[in-house]
């Protein structure tokens, strides 16, 4: 199943931001502004903001560079 349809990447907006999110891996859309990682389940983002969870440092770059990486592959 593909994770997220590119079209639907594009309207999807952070809950608690209203910005853009990054698509790192096809369980996991990214706040890299407010450090949120959103998960999805069975391809459905479950954008609350209550189910999301804090990234710190590390993980943030680790996710910034998934997230390039998929952009340019």
């Amino acid at each position: 199943m593909p994770a997220i349809d590119a079209r639907l990447l594009e309207i999807l907006a952070c809950p608690e931001d209203k910005g853009p999110l990054l698509l790192v891996d096809p369980q996991t859309l990214y706040n890299p502004r407010l450090r949120r990682a959103y998960r999805i389940d069975d391809g459905i983002p479950v954008l609350l903001v209550d189910e999301s969870r804090r990234v710190d440092e590390a993980e943030h770059a680790e996710l910034i560079e998934k997230s390039e990486g998929d952009a340019a592959g």
